[in-house]
């Protein structure tokens, strides 16, 4: 008591032996378990029993009802469960735990109501007879004398009044049918009465109105256990239903123990303590379900013949889940062997409320060590146009931001948390898999061509797939980015998204590709680990996936996959080509499939009517071969044309390789007249002329980019053409000034571009801000991708970043970290909550002034590899330190790596940097000190290329003469060397 009253506030202050408190359980018609107003997790609580009044009484196990017990207990349940009330102590019984009291629920006396409604009788006085006895012995009179609840005498009401109890259930499998139970209701929702609580999910309930008392486990969770007491007597006294609540005996029942048994039953208690949790889970389920009415939807029966059930309970005008309430709340953990017992849409929700437990390190989960994963959360949204379809799961769009026709505008997106069958490899023999072409079809007839709306989510470094058994190190992986696609416009896809209901809350800005490719079947949704990135319409795609599995659609039919046989005539040999050629000439068009655009004139194409696929060349057209200039251009330019593209086609010959020869026409537009007229190409007129469709058309198209000096006729004078070979390929070259910002590694660094007049516009800018207070924690919640201001740990200066990583859920406190990536620098570090800011937008708009570049022609070991620190040092020295200005031609560029997301990823510019001080360049200075090798030349280079790579090599001989850094110990044999040059008939199979 003294517990107790410490933790509650007295009401009134006048009177301190009044105590507020809650009541937490019913357990007869006269005796209350109230709780205290505490902040503790688990607060006190003790049992009362109204003052004056005796209820009759509830039938223990095996026995029966006292007349009106059931409708007593009902009355004073209903009254009082969940409500906030005052008591005192009236007075108590020696030898006996219960304290005898006065409840009130705001102005109602307890006692009064339960006595003017006759469901208890007033005990008579002994001793002094109290104001508040007299009140209750005259509402009992009047009780009586209207024949309410226990007075009343109209026939048949006393017999009524008992319950017809069925045998227990508890504790005796064999008095219940639990899989004719479960048969008879399942699916749907039983009514109950929870009368205990045995673990947080573990409950035994009368299913009304039969009062079957059986216990029901709470499906697809599992609460930490609360302990037992290994003794027969506990055992025994467990299975008993009692009035007590959770299945508390009280002393009076069973009598105080002699003094011999006390002595011989001490010895043999063996107390289980319980899990961490166990009370906190156990009190949490009693306040919501205890004595209340719930609903029980019946999952399954396990091999004991226990039953497993969902529980809903009321909160105000909703329903809960317990399941899902002690889940997200940290106090239970998901099951899958009850899990599989539920609806699949279900199941999936309890996983990932557990997964986001685990993330807060809510309670069960406080020293959760989270699994190690190989991906990375990852934040890029663009639009662009779709042209190509890889395969069913993987795409390449081509980014609205960039210049159109720019090979760095097209980027790899593969389609978040779901896998298709692969397509195989036809010159490694490897057959489709089963529905891989079907899926890659679906894709291309929907989104080739189409404008969409892209959502990267995260990157996974994967092995290379190149057959080997040996362990993938840095060298042997590469990194995959994923995304959510949406297409923005009604097609096709209307009818496949008609089937496709809402699952989530999540609002979608289109209609998700993913979502559409596992709706009919074509694909699985992957089974992430836990804290494995994943897509951010997760719960749409197991829906899907789940609908289309019920469909019996595609890879979850029983029927037997469709079987398509194609001859790939690209490699098989010339002559089985030219045995095609009649079948291909029959029709003078034919229809035809781009699968791929190896040059700007030749192609790789499907027939579906000869069910081949063929080389095919343009007749009398022919584009910059590889390495020359304004061959990307045209291959660029054909991708966006006809890549994936349902075409016509007229074969007029084959020649000696086995391609085919003709022409192309692509809505009704011949594509050499489009090459012509965009200066990409030239004509040849020595096939012959005559036999060339539209062969006029051609020529006006060549003479019109002729005359205005398109492309490869830049330097066209009349009568008279001017070669553009190798020569004009060097004059094109692009240098710039440039600053050395940050150094990755050895061979990879960011810089400033000095002419660059955002560096200053956007300096000035940063300059001009008022950098205010820290916000207000919730104000401001930046999240992964997110463009800020952050104060960089080395001067206090603020900078443009980019979030790259940050705490899991919501911002808590301003010590919370976050690692940040400068993106007009190009260095990266972690820091706190209160040195971030959002960032005006004025300033934002601008992209990144640090430019990703990396030495050329040079193989530089990793930070990791021997000799991969002395050259990131040897790099430093020469280049940061004070402020100092290079020349840097660019040689190549590397635009495999996408937008800018993060340190050491983006689009690379392969470079030399000049030191025009010295006239000398840093790449010659990292082969002087021998801390870089030059790479494998190539068996043809262009002369330029050649004179560069001599010159450098030159520097190289230098330090292996020395043997200076990596040629200390003699000659490096190179990886590049182990790997014999192509054949010649591989190295003319084209580019894809």
């Amino acid at each position: 008591m003294a517990a107790f009253r410490s933790l509650v506030m007295a009401q009134p202050a006048g009177n301190s032996g009044w105590l507020r408190g809650k009541v937490k359980a019913v357990s007869s018609g006269d005796t209350l378990v109230i709780m205290g107003f505490t902040k503790a997790e688990i607060p006190p609580e003790k049992t009362v029993v109204l003052a004056h009044l005796s209820a009759p009484r509830l039938a223990r196990r095996g026995g029966q009802d006292d007349p009106f017990a059931w409708d007593s207990r009902e009355f004073l349940r209903k009254l009082c469960i969940g409500k906030d009330v005052v008591f005192r102590t009236e007075y108590t019984i020696p030898n006996f735990s219960r304290e005898f009291c006065s409840v009130f629920i705001g102005t109602t006396n307890v006692g009064n109501e339960v006595v003017t409604h006759g469901w208890a009788k007033v005990k008579e006085a002994k001793g002094e007879v109290t104001p508040e006895h007299t009140e209750l012995l005259r509402l009992e009179e009047q009780a009586r004398q209207q024949g309410v609840g226990l007075w009343d005498r109209s026939p048949g009401s006393v017999d009524a009044a008992i319950r017809n109890l069925p045998p227990s259930a508890v504790g005796d499998p064999s008095n219940l049918d639990a899989m004719g139970l479960l048969a008879a209701n399942k699916g749907k929702s039983m009514e109950a009465i929870v009368e205990q609580v045995r673990d947080g999910s573990s409950l035994r309930v009368y299913l009304l109105p039969e009062f079957q008392f059986v216990q029901v486990f709470v499906a697809g969770i599992q609460a930490p256990s609360m302990g037992r007491r290994t003794t027969q007597e506990a055992s025994i006294a467990t299975e008993i239903p009692s009035d007590e609540p959770n299945g508390e005996t009280n002393g009076e029942s069973r009598g105080p123990l002699t003094s011999a048994q006390r002595i011989t039953s001490s010895p043999a208690f063996n107390e289980v303590s319980p899990d961490a949790f166990g009370r906190e889970a156990k009190h949490f389920t009693e306040i919501r379900v205890l004595n209340r009415d719930v609903r029980i939807v019946l999952e399954g029966v396990d091999k004991f013949s226990n039953l497993i059930g969902s529980v809903y309970y009321s909160d105000g005008e909703s329903a809960k889940d317990l399941a899902m309430e002690l889940i997200e709340n940290g106090y239970a953990k998901y099951v899958e062997w009850s899990a599989s017992m539920m609806e699949d849409e279900a199941r999936r929700k309890l996983k990932a409320a557990e997964l986001q437990a685990k993330k807060s390190k809510l309670r069960l989960w406080t020293n959760y060590v989270p699994p190690a994963t190989n991906s990375k959360a990852i934040s890029d949204n663009f639009t662009g146009k779709v042209v190509e379809v890889v395969s069913g799961d993987c795409i390449i769009v081509a980014d609205d931001s960039l210049p159109f026709g720019s090979p760095a505008a097209e980027r790899r997106v593969n389609l978040s948390s779901i896998r298709c069958p692969k397509l195989g490899n036809p010159r490694r023999e490897e057959k489709p898999a089963p529905y891989a072409r079907e899926a890659r079809e679906f894709l291309r007839t929907r989104l080739i061509g189409r404008q969409v709306q892209v959502s990267m989510e995260y990157s996974r470094k994967v092995p290379l797939a190149d057959g080997s058994a040996a362990p993938a190190g840095p060298a042997d992986s590469r990194v995959m980015d994923f995304g959510s696609v949406f297409l923005l416009s009604q097609g096709k896809e209307s009818e496949d998204s008609s089937a496709t209901p809402p699952t989530s809350v999540t609002q979608q800005p289109g209609v998700n590709v993913a979502e559409l490719i596992i709706a009919r079947g074509f694909g699985t949704v992957i089974r992430h680990r836990d804290f494995e990135e994943r897509s951010n319409y997760y719960e749409n795609l197991l829906a899907a996936e789940s609908r289309a599995t019920t469909g019996r659609k595609g890879i979850h039919s029983a029927k037997d996959p469709p079987s398509m046989h194609v001859t790939d005539l690209l490699t098989t040999s010339a002559k089985k080509a030219k045995d095609f050629l009649p079948f291909l000439q029959r029709n003078r068009r034919m229809p035809a499939v781009v699968e791929y655009v190896l040059s700007g004139h030749r192609f790789k194409l499907f027939v579906p009517k000869e069910t081949c696929s063929i080389a095919f060349s343009l007749s009398g057209v022919r584009c910059p071969g590889r390495d020359e200039p304004y061959s990307n251009d045209a291959i660029s330019l054909m991708r966006r044309k006809i890549m994936q593209r349902d075409v016509e086609i007229e074969v007029e010959t084959v020649d000696r390789t086995g391609t085919f020869l003709g022409s192309l026409w692509e809505s009704k537009s011949n594509v050499g007249i489009t090459l012509l007229e965009a200066g990409l190409a030239r004509l040849q007129t020595g096939f012959g002329a005559d036999r060339i469709p539209d062969a006029h058309l051609l020529a006006q198209a060549e003479l019109s980019a002729k005359r205005q000096k398109l492309k490869i006729w830049e330097n066209y004078v009349e009568g008279e053409e001017v070669s553009n070979g190798a020569t004009n390929d060097k004059k094109q070259k692009e240098e710039f000034k440039v600053v050395v910002t940050e150094v990755l590694s050895g061979g990879k660094f960011y810089v400033q571009a000095v002419a660059d007049q955002k560096v200053a516009s956007i300096q000035q800018q940063l300059a001009s801000l008022n950098i205010k207070e820290a916000p207000v924690i919730g104000a401001f919640n930046p999240k992964k991708g997110d463009l800020v201001l952050a104060q960089f740990s080395a001067d206090n200066s603020w900078n443009r970043a980019m979030v790259v990583t940050g705490p899991r859920g919501a911002v808590q406190t301003t010590k919370d970290k976050f690692e940040v990536f400068y993106i007009d620098y190009g260095n990266q570090e972690v820091v706190t909550y209160s040195q971030l800011r959002p960032l005006d937008p004025s300033v934002s708009s601008a992209p990144g002034l640090a430019q990703l570049c990396q030495l050329a022609y040079l193989k530089v070991p990793t930070l990791e590899e021997d000799y991969g620190q002395e050259a990131a040092m040897h790099l430093s020295e020469n280049t940061l330190g004070e402020p100092k200005q290079f020349k840097a031609v660019i040689e190549e560029r590397d635009t495999s790596g996408g937008k800018v997301k993060g340190q050491g990823t983006g689009n690379i510019l392969l470079v030399t940097l000049i030191d025009e001080e010295s006239d000398i360049s840093i790449n010659a200075l990292m082969l002087k000190g021998g801390v870089a090798r030059l790479e494998k030349r190539r068996r043809w280079e262009p002369k330029d290329r050649q004179q560069m790579l001599d010159e450098l090599e030159k520097h190289q001989a230098e330090a292996r003469t020395k043997r200076l850094g990596m040629w200390e110990y003699g000659d490096i044999e190179s990886d590049d060397e182990e790997n014999p040059l192509p054949s010649a008939k591989k190295a003319g199979a084209g580019k894809r």
